[in-house]
């Protein structure tokens, strides 16, 4: 067999992926291996040119985002953001396959990868194939990824009908592999887009509420009144809580910075707010070593919401304002109420004294703090029926479009 070296001449690359003949194209990434994704007589061919484990699925190379509903089926809305946000690009996602493809690119599974790859070069011959392209990397299996032609012409002149010579690829590795077709998502190979920029699109395709305010003003109401509208609600409190249970990271800082603090893995709470309660320079240094762990833990929670589906999420915490999570807020609401009815309330709720619960309240921010920096007020020294009330008219107002932050 002849390899044919091609330039410029896509449309008779097109002619040979048509004819059932392997092509290497070249991406962003690495050159691949191209046959007719739904060809299984091709697709078999880049099995044995490559040496592939058939237990090993492949991915299908696609023109623009409409094939995630060609070729996909119960597409999450992840899926869309993400090819939105980063195809063409070095990112192939993983979703439930739909019915058409052969069972030898699917190896057996039920799910497809499909990446958009951003070489002007390949995304033209799939314009001209009107078919998908299984392209696994353009090497024999275990020999390093392939970047220039001449480095393919070195592993398969003779073996493959053409190779298509874009000239050397940019970014030398394998594209970053998300597997969107179980929960939770997952990264299943690392490659040319990191996973931070994933979780990043992720969350910033939601429109985030924080609900802020002391101890004790009622922010639990609000929150309902944000759940019962579909919204993911998060409280950092509770998280907060949950990571003392379970994340010895987070544990030991903490011990080692407050002694006597954290005992046999427990942390001791009591202990700790008579320490820092009384002094503000502890208390920020306690904010400063919890706050990246609690961060941390509702990122991962906004980027599932947001991969399956979510538009909406809520989160509560009393020290909202100057951290990371504020620039991200749609609306941040601050919900006050008088001291003497928070310590109430503390005092009901924790069973603490009313001591306890002032000298809580007073180690925290006054109204005047969130009343200069959050975009609304909600005033809860009435009713719960009362405050329920306000807290609908003001978050029917904000899902609306009304009186939010638009999205950059």
């Amino acid at each position: 067999m002849k390899t044919e070296r091609i330039g410029s001449d896509i449309a008779r690359a097109a002619e040979i992926i048509r004819a059932g003949g392997l092509t290497a194209v070249p991406t962003e990434t690495v050159y691949g291996l191209a046959a007719n994704g739904l060809d299984a007589g091709a697709v078999e061919k880049i099995y044995e040119v490559k040496g592939r484990p058939a237990v090993k699925p492949l991915s299908l190379m696609v023109p623009d985002r409409t094939a995630l509903d060609v070729y996909g089926c119960q597409v999450p809305r992840g899926a869309r953001v993400l090819a939105e946000r980063f195809w063409p690009g070095p990112l192939t996602i993983v979703v439930r396959a739909a019915a058409g493809i052969p069972a030898i690119v699917l190896a057996g599974g039920d799910t497809v990868g499909l990446r958009c790859p951003a070489s002007e070069k390949t995304l033209e011959l799939l314009r001209r194939c009107a078919l998908p392209l299984a392209a696994p990397s353009a090497n024999p299996s275990g020999a390093p990824s392939p970047k220039t032609a001449d480095q393919v012409a070195a592993y398969f002149d003779g073996r493959i009908d053409a190779i298509i010579d874009g000239g050397p690829c940019g970014v030398g590795v394998e594209s970053t592999i998300i597997d969107l077709a179980h929960r939770p998502w997952r990264i299943l190979r690392q490659g040319g887009l990191p996973e931070a920029d994933i979780r990043e699109a992720l969350i910033g395709s939601l429109r985030i509420v924080g609900v802020t305010g002391g101890t004790g003003a009622g922010k639990s109401t609000a929150l309902a009144a944000l759940r019962d509208r579909g919204a993911l609600v998060i409280d950092a409190d509770k998280v907060y809580h949950e990571l003392c249970a379970e994340d010895g990271a987070m544990l030991a800082e903490i011990g080692a910075r407050f002694p006597g603090a954290v005992e046999n893995g427990t942390l001791q709470r009591k202990k700790l707010g008579g320490t820092v309660f009384a002094d503000p320079a502890a208390l920020a240094e306690l904010d400063r070593i919890t706050q990246k762990h609690v961060i941390a833990a509702i990122e991962d929670m906004l980027a599932q919401h947001a991969a399956f589906g979510g538009q909406w999420a809520a989160i509560d915490a009393i020290n909202l304002i100057g951290t990371s999570l504020e620039s991200r807020f749609y609306a941040l609401v601050g919900v006050q109420a008088r001291p003497e009815v928070r310590a109430e309330r503390l005092t009901v709720r924790e069973g603490v004294s009313r001591e306890y619960a002032m000298l809580r309240i007073r180690a925290q921010k006054p109204d005047s703090f969130f009343e200069e920096h959050c975009t609304h007020i909600l005033h809860n020294d009435g009713s719960r029926e009362d405050f329920r009330r306000a807290c609908d008219i003001l978050f029917d107002e904000l899902m609306e479009g009304q009186h939010g932050r638009e999205k950059e």
